[in-house]
């Protein structure tokens, strides 16, 4: 008999693990992602498994935003020795994502500790795993392109198919012997726009006996690529008169070479003459040279654009763009009165250089804060998209004077009709469970669903435990 468990990603956005349990498996987790929000010291000690990491057989993971592997150190520390599946892009890039939130929560949690010791007290927090346990993760990553079946013991096998999502992700076609039946379960990951620049459409599978698929834009569709790129100019110029900056919370996978790419364009067509551009983030510089070594694995159009003007580099795409690689670099950004762009992370302004940033502007009227992405709940980044008019950091109160917009157009999640669609193309009828969306999101999309193919979709809870 096999089994799903619903750990993470159940009725919410963040926090993706599902376990899969069967003879011709063993035991198999898709995803093994961290919670977003909040305090990142007690959010990941919070951050517990229901299930022995040590009789764990293996990971396979969609890909490396931090929502869906970034409890791989804490399963490693735990016991974990299986391997962990990905494409060799995923790997490329978790490494770099790892390394950078292993520095973060070394940092916090020593900073932590030494503010117990100044009030006298003895305990100290141990971390929940070590740079070590980090460096191990990628020692058991076994890496296969898209495309190619690989065995899992003598009964099963997983191939990854293009998501569309980020650079490397996948959708998790597992094939499995099971009470002597052969079964087909597909994991979505999360699936792409159709317009985001860069990324291929989602590949559309067609067999599949119970079908796991992400929700999160399950309530509503994106802003058409055209219509939001034509609001991008309007914010710049009405920022433009007003002399004002432009700052832009970006996840450094994947965001912020999608905005690269858009300004670059918007260069080519003369209409960023007066601004600069600064990358405040070494990890989406580094990102960005990932996604220059793997152009062969992006959208066609989009990399030919960048080669017809003898580019080989996202960053060589823009001619105003200059990279802040140091402290010191970030920091000079802030004597510039007029006409900045700032992409800093983090994405949902829980962490990073943005928050320094708006730590200087967020009170002055004529700066635009410009999210491009989701804004999970919790997030400091929802709070202002939700209009608050006062939040709190580094210990003060400041207050929202800025102007707030989102380019919804931007998004690297498939909206509702575009998840309808894809979900609609099996032939098989299968099972649907819906995951990674709120619970609105998902009563919306398994309505839509429903109406539309006839399937009714369940909707997990967390640790709900389902037959297939």
């Amino acid at each position: 008999m096999a089994t799903i468990t619903f750990l993470g990603a159940a009725q919410e956005v963040t926090g993706s693990c599902h376990l899969l349990e069967s003879q011709a498996t063993g035991r198999i987790i898709l995803d093994c992602g961290m919670h977003q929000g909040g305090d990142p010291i007690k959010r990941l000690r919070k951050d517990n498994f229901n299930f022995d990491p040590e009789s764990l057989d293996a990971v396979i993971l969609s890909h490396a935003h931090l929502d869906h592997s970034g409890l791989l150190p804490k399963l490693v520390h735990r016991g974990f020795s299986g391997s962990i599946y990905c494409t060799a892009a995923t790997a490329d890039l978790l490494e770099i994502m790892l390394n950078d939130a292993a520095g973060l929560y070394e940092r916090d949690l020593a900073r932590q500790n030494l503010k117990s010791r100044r009030r006298g007290k003895r305990k100290q927090l141990d971390p929940e795993y070590t740079q070590a346990d980090v460096e191990q993760v990628f020692e058991l990553c076994e890496v296969s392109p898209y495309g190619k079946s690989v065995a899992l013991g003598s009964d099963a096998q997983v191939t990854f198919h293009d998501a569309g999502h980020i650079l490397g992700s996948a959708i998790v076609e597992l094939e499995l012997k099971d009470e002597g039946r052969n079964k087909r379960l597909v994991f979505s990951g999360d699936l792409g726009n159709k317009d985001s620049t860069l990324m291929n459409e989602p590949t559309q599978l067609e067999q599949a006996d119970f079908v796991l698929m992400e929700s999160t834009y399950g309530n509503r569709n994106h802003r058409d690529s055209e219509e939001t790129i034509i609001q991008l100019t309007d914010i710049l110029s009405d920022t433009w008169d007003r002399g004002g900056n432009v700052l832009i919370p970006s996840f450094a996978v994947g965001r912020a070479q999608e905005i690269l790419f858009h300004l670059g364009q918007l260069h080519y067509r003369g209409l960023l003459d007066h601004w600069k551009v600064y990358l405040d983030s070494p990890m989406a510089v580094q990102v960005t040279r990932v996604y220059d070594f793997w152009l062969q694995l992006l959208n066609k159009d989009d990399v030919k654009e960048l080669t017809d003007v003898q580019k080989k580099s996202l960053a060589g795409f823009l001619p105003s763009l200059h990279i802040s690689e140091t402290p010191q670099d970030s920091m000079a950004i802030n004597e510039i009165s007029r006409g900045a762009i700032i992409i800093a992370g983090s994405g949902m302004c829980t962490g990073g250089r943005i928050k320094h940033h708006l730590k200087h502007r967020i009170w002055i009227e004529k700066n635009t804060l410009l999210f491009i992405g989701f804004q999970a709940n919790g997030t400091l980044g929802r709070n202002l998209v939700d209009g608050a008019t006062k939040i709190r950091m580094f210990g003060e109160e400041f207050a929202v004077k800025l102007r707030v917009e989102t380019l919804g157009g931007f998004s690297a999640h498939a909206g509702q009709d575009e998840l309808v669609e894809w979900i609609g193309r099996f032939k098989s009828n299968p099972k649907v469970a819906l995951v990674h969306g709120e619970t609105m999101a998902m009563q919306a999309l398994a309505k839509k669903i429903e109406i539309e193919h006839r399937i009714m979709c369940q909707l997990p809870a967390r640790n709900e435990q389902i037959v297939f």
